[in-house]
């Protein structure tokens, strides 16, 4: 068996075009979608990754601005970042890119964003909503863009059996609340794994659907999974190779090649999630402008 290829940049660009036109029948009556990206300090793959937020906005027909603050802004100078914000009626959707410096309580920081403004839907209020199955929920973009891969590529979730390895705020937890809500994308059985977990094969061998996001390069071999199943890689990790012009390449959470050769369908890394989170980000953006338009 080879693994059919999920490509996420041809997903992410469709979703993209998508709400390019969403965003110009808003502009027909006045409302640009705005979004605003705090960073804070200069991390490299932060700085790539916000510029490519930044480039997504303006191909759709939104406002983009994005506000870095220096690695020795105080808690309280981001904060105040983020009150102009959620004061300014051009920005419907606000995030700051974590991590964030160490000195700064991250939770304090995530609470101060307008719920109504918080696109990551890392805001208690949406997390709530999530759990509880409102549809007026930000959906956390990493696992909004899995939950949109499979239902786009055709993959039933439906009674599936889905097993997630780690539980992080971001991925594993509102993945499995996705999964779990009626509706398309949704109606699987779910066991989160993690740190802790026992005989770590055994579970992700019953999983119909495996999503890994444990931040370990290639930690998810062949034995662990079931042949046939789905393989979404969440993970991106710089590994040393001297064989590689750079001296280093990227892989992900999982070994792709023995993996491919069993499983029904699986993600590149890069090119699989990635692309996809981008693009619902701008998704949840313009759910934030159209909210606007209802008031």
């Amino acid at each position: 068996m080879t693994a059919r290829i999920l490509d996420g940049k041809a997903l992410g660009l469709a979703i993209r075009e998508e709400v390019a036109v969403d965003v110009a029948k808003l502009a027909a009556v006045g409302i640009k979608p705005g979004l605003a990206v705090v960073l804070v300090g200069e991390d490299p793959a932060s700085q790539v990754y916000v510029r490519s937020k930044g480039r997504a906005c303006e191909e759709a027909g939104m406002y983009s601005v994005t506000i870095r603050l220096p690695d020795t802004a105080t808690q309280d100078e981001l904060l105040a970042t983020i009150d102009k914000l959620n004061a300014d009626p051009a920005i419907h959707g606000m995030l700051v890119q974590l991590p964030l410096p160490k000195r700064m309580d991250s939770d304090k920081v995530l609470r101060r964003i307008n719920p109504l403004k918080d696109v990551d839907g890392f805001h208690p209020e949406n997390v709530g909503k999530l759990v509880t199955g409102d549809p007026t929920a930000f959906r956390p973009a990493t696992p909004y863009g899995i939950q949109q891969m499979l239902i786009r590529s055709g993959i039933e979730t439906n009674g599936a059996h889905a097993v997630i390895i780690g539980r992080s705020n971001i991925v594993g937890k509102p993945m499995a609340n996705l999964l779990i809500q009626q509706g398309p994308g949704g109606n699987a059985t779910v066991t989160v794994c993690h740190s802790r977990s026992k005989d770590l094969p055994s579970l992700t061998r019953q999983g119909d659907i495996l999503i890994v996001a444990i931040g370990r390069a290639e930690f998810l071999t062949a034995d662990m999974v079931r042949p046939g199943a789905v393989v979404i890689d969440v993970g991106i990790n710089r590994v040393e190779d001297a064989t590689r012009e750079k001296g280093y390449r990227l892989c992900g959470d999982v070994e792709y090649e023995p993996v491919a050769a069993i499983a029904s369908a699986i993600t590149p890394v890069p090119g699989g999630v990635g692309p996809m989170t981008i693009a619902m980000l701008l998704k949840n953006t313009l759910q934030a402008a159209e909210l606007t338009r209802a008031e």
